[in-house]
């Protein structure tokens, strides 16, 4: 990430105009703020915006005649390079707003595939990503360009006949489209059946999944960073992280658990996206908690919240433990939260041990503090609380080696004979 980072200091951002209808849906405002930031991460800059407020989009351009005028003037008086408008447009709509402006166009989701694209690290994340840009771009090649209609074929032949036109260009694209949108599909399902297996070996261990998950941006790499004193990549940007990080955690009980990092949830996330990402996702609907991340010196955190929660709902996560957790509570200044809720900062530590503390209090039904004395023939089994559990003290005596500690309540039949 850090390579990326450096990568895009190098050359100025790209100039943007960000176009939107209102159309008193959402709120404006706050959604043309997250597009900006979306162009940020980007590496572009938004230098200004044009909004038109209709109860119904104008055909084939979406804004009217004169907002269009408007975004021209003012696009070339900003020397603007692109304008990113705030929704889904179809391959005609972008081609007409594009010929209006006179320079290229691109629809929100547009942008949040080319910032997946960008940063996808793993094979999976960038399986994932082409998938979802092809499914959106399918339906949409029509519209795209006056090139894709050339005909392919033709050609001389005895006597100056002609064979058929063959193949358009547009027909040929779709049949390269479909036939790699199904290679990518059959690549996803092998992942997610490795996946699904190292789940399994992962549930044999009896090793206590947590996953961090939330808005992007709120924290939640730092979070992880701090908790299992790790060095997972960060960056104030949005979707700094895109594939699943998970790290070991020992909580004060001496239960070890796996700490999940997933990719960051935003508002009207694209649909195929969700959908080709699903897998990733789908870490959190095989935790045993859910810590639901919110940034506390945003605003809009409630906002957040409802979002993730509409996520979590989708992938069927409902049933299982959630801990709500405000970050970045150090940049919120005096505001009144909700006593239920955890107050966090990863910057300055606070509110961290209360959140271990929590963690342990909802999985305490996984372990069993015990007291052993091993015979010396039975040694072997203080390794069930070495690498599952731990030790607080352990003696050697005449009768064999006593041991004080922690051990996971499946275990815990196996050292039943030697309780003392």
């Amino acid at each position: 990430m850090s390579e990326l980072i450096d990568i895009l200091t190098e050359t100025p951002p790209a100039k943007v105009l960000l176009l939107a209808l209102d159309m008193g849906e959402w709120d404006c405002e706050r959604s043309l703020d997250e597009l900006a930031a979306l162009c940020e991460a980007n590496h572009m800059e938004a230098v200004g915006q044009v909004t038109q407020k209709r109860h119904a989009p104008e055909t084939g351009t979406v804004l009217g005649a004169g907002k269009l005028e408007e975004a021209r003037l003012t696009a070339m008086n900003l020397e603007c390079e692109c304008a990113v408008f705030d929704g889904e447009l179809t391959g005609s709509q972008i081609r007409n707003i594009s010929e209006a402006l006179g320079i290229e166009v691109l629809d929100r989701t547009m942008l949040i595939l080319e910032i997946f694209r960008s940063r996808a690290v793993t094979n999976e994340g960038k399986l994932q990503t082409e998938l979802a840009f092809l499914r959106y771009r399918l339906p949409r090649l029509q519209g795209l360009g006056q090139s894709l209609s050339r005909q392919g074929g033709g050609g001389g032949g005895g006597g100056g006949a002609r064979r058929g036109a063959g193949e358009t260009k547009l027909e040929l694209d779709r049949r390269h489209v479909h036939a790699r949108i199904d290679a990518l599909s059959e690549k996803l399902v092998e992942m997610e059946k490795r996946r699904g297996e190292n789940r399994r070996a992962r549930k044999k261990t009896g090793m206590p999944v947590v996953s961090l998950v939330g808005y992007t941006n709120v924290g939640k790499s730092s979070l992880l960073n701090k908790l299992c004193d790790a060095e997972v990549g960060v960056a104030d940007m949005l979707f700094a992280t895109l594939d699943p990080t998970s790290r070991k955690l020992v909580l004060p009980s001496g239960l070890a658990i796996l700490l999940v990092d997933t990719v960051g949830f935003v508002s009207r996330l694209p649909h195929h996206l969700v959908e080709a990402f699903k897998s990733t996702l789908e870490e959190a609907a095989f935790s045993d908690v859910i810590i639901r991340v919110a940034d506390a010196a945003d605003p809009e955190r409630e906002q957040q919240l409802e979002v993730t929660a509409e996520v979590l709902h989708s992938l069927e996560c409902d049933d299982i433990p959630t801990i709500t957790v405000y970050n970045k509570c150090d940049k919120a200044g005096a505001v009144p939260f909700d006593p239920g809720i955890l107050l966090t900062s990863a910057h300055t530590g606070y509110g961290l041990n209360a959140l271990v503390e929590k963690l342990d209090e909802l999985l305490s039904h996984r372990v069993r503090s015990v007291q052993v004395l091993l015979p010396y023939d039975k040694l072997g089994l203080a390794n069930l609380l070495r690498e599952n559990g731990s030790i607080t003290a352990e003696e050697y005596r005449a009768e064999g080696l006593y041991v004080e500690g922690v051990v996971k309540a499946e275990q815990l039949h196996q050292l039943q004979p030697y309780l003392v």
